[in-house]
């Protein structure tokens, strides 16, 4: 988690200096700047549910950052690191297991100006969602052993997003999303468990989407602009394929990873270069 939140400031810094040095004028009847730079913390109630059979919820905690280049075209890249303690209930419950979450997309798109206050610009790109669930090593109260996931997610963002300049310096925008699923490789170290009777199992998800949403309002100051982003993230991610792991040593045990869906409610505290 460490080396992954260096890792996103160590983006920022190099963002940020390219944006303090780059070129800053604005464009179109919108005035929009064709360099911009944010970051800023998140906070977010993540729930994780397989219908039927378990669920885990709780807080988390992360930071986002991300640069903008416009001039009628939008590019744009992000990455975002998130923590949570997610508590586990099922048969049994498990409290305060770590979670992780890195993602980074690059979006490119296109500004649609409606009027001399508004644009709206419609985007695609690429995405990559990695999460590890840190049970290994816990016990259930009904006495189960916990073990490591690992997901990997590989998507394209289907989007748009819309600008509007209010005046004196306040602007407000929307942004509504489909996430086209690729593909998502599922990693389950049933070894944590118990590695004596189990190996670890590698799953293939092939059918899935995702959706999210936000409303973005926006502060100019003097030098920074000051962002509150409420937001919404959705997957619904099909039963995955088969594996077949050891089970005491005897290849005869199919495993997969259940239906499931994940929700994220939260908001973005963000300064704007």
């Amino acid at each position: 988690m460490r080396k992954t939140i260096i890792g996103v400031v160590a983006l920022a810094a190099v963002l940020c200096s390219s944006v303090a040095f780059g070129d800053q004028k604005t464009r179109g009847p919108v005035a929009l700047p064709v360099h911009s730079f944010e970051i800023g913390p998140e906070v977010a109630y993540m729930e994780y549910r397989e219908p039927g059979v378990m669920r885990q919820d709780g807080l988390m905690y992360g930071l986002k950052a991300s640069y903008t280049y416009r001039d009628e075209v939008m590019f744009r890249i992000e990455g975002r690191s998130s923590y949570s303690e997610m508590d586990y209930k099922n048969s049994g419950e498990m409290n305060n297991l770590n979670n992780y979450v890195f993602e980074a997309r690059g979006l490119i798109g296109y500004d649609i100006p409606l009027t001399r206050t508004s644009l709206v610009t419609p985007y695609i790109g690429f995405g990559y969602r990695w999460l590890y669930d840190d049970s290994g090593g816990h016990v259930s109260t009904t006495g189960a052993y916990g073990y490591d996931r690992e997901s990997n997610y590989y998507y394209t963002p289907l989007g748009i997003e819309t600008y509007t300049d209010l005046g004196n310096g306040w602007s407000w925008g929307m942004t509504a999303e489909f996430d086209y699923f690729w593909e998502g490789r599922q990693y389950s170290y049933l070894s944590d468990a118990s590695p004596v009777y189990y190996s670890d199992a590698d799953n293939k998800q092939n059918d899935g989407y995702g959706l999210r949403g936000s409303v973005r309002l926006q502060k100019k100051g003097d030098t920074v602009s000051f962002v509150f982003e409420p937001f919404v993230r959705y997957w619904e991610i099909d039963k995955s394929d088969y594996d077949y792991v050891l089970y005491g040593g005897v290849p005869n045990s199919a495993v997969y990873e259940p239906k499931n869906e994940t929700i994220e409610i939260g908001a973005l505290f963000m300064v704007l270069f």
